[in-house]
């Protein structure tokens, strides 16, 4: 059976887990504690990096979520993620990547700067980031059901993670109807219900990712200290 190594409100684990609910693939959840137990000899068998997520497959293992997640869409082809017109994978892929590397960075500026009295020059720009990002969405779009128009693809397993989330963070999706539209019509899929955060997880998201930049230092700290003990036992 399939494992995914996850930790619940990940960014990068929940489209995995949305993949395989969606494919209807038979999975076990294995929880990572991102406190510090990603760190330990147990989990950096299974990544270096010690990041979730991390796909076990019998003997194969799949680190990095967009390797994840053509894995699944190669190995379990039905129902498909992807589209074979030109045009409808290329809107897809952009879908993905543009949400991840603009829009998610974002995300996590305005989360970590949300309770300022004085919103700093990262807040600001990173409203204009998310507002842009969104409105290239929007645009691409268009009229469709769903990016590559009456197929649910990976774009929507991607940014369909995170979208909804923009009003809660001063983005209104009131200025991108059709995003707004798309967003509403996912949530009403069983697997994005079955995935999605309480009002308690998302609040005790957003206070772990305000604390983030001591915890990244943490985590350099604790990396650097596994790195050192896995090159001194291969001595």
């Amino acid at each position: 059976m399939l494992k995914l190594y996850y930790a619940r409100p990940s960014a990068y684990a929940r489209p995995v887990w949305l993949a395989l609910l969606e494919k209807q693939l038979p999975f076990e959840l294995i929880p990572v504690d991102l406190s510090g137990k990603q760190f330990e000899p147990e989990f950096l068998s299974l990544n270096p990096f010690s990041h979730v997520p991390v796909l076990v497959d019998g003997d194969f293992r799949v680190i990095e979520s967009l390797a994840i997640l053509d894995y699944l869409e190669a190995k379990y082809p039905t129902p498909s993620l992807l589209p074979t017109d030109a045009i409808a994978l290329a809107k897809t892929r952009m879908a993905q990547l543009v949400a991840l590397n603009e829009l998610l960075p974002a995300v996590i500026k305005l989360i970590i700067n949300e309770d300022q009295t004085e919103k700093s020059a990262d807040f600001e720009f990173a409203r204009l980031r998310a507002s842009n990002t969104l409105g290239f969405l929007e645009n691409l779009l268009g009229d469709s059901l769903y990016f590559a128009g009456e197929q649910l693809t990976m774009a929507e397993i991607v940014a369909g993670t995170f979208v909804y989330r923009m009003p809660s963070l001063g983005v209104p999706l009131t200025d991108y109807p059709k995003l707004q539209v798309w967003s509403e019509r996912l949530l009403l899929r069983p697997a994005w219900q079955q995935i999605e955060l309480s009002l308690e997880e998302w609040s005790s998201f957003k206070r772990h990712m305000k604390v983030i930049p001591k915890i990244w230092e943490r985590r350099r700290r604790q990396r650097i200290s596994s790195l050192s003990e896995q090159r001194l036992q291969a001595i």
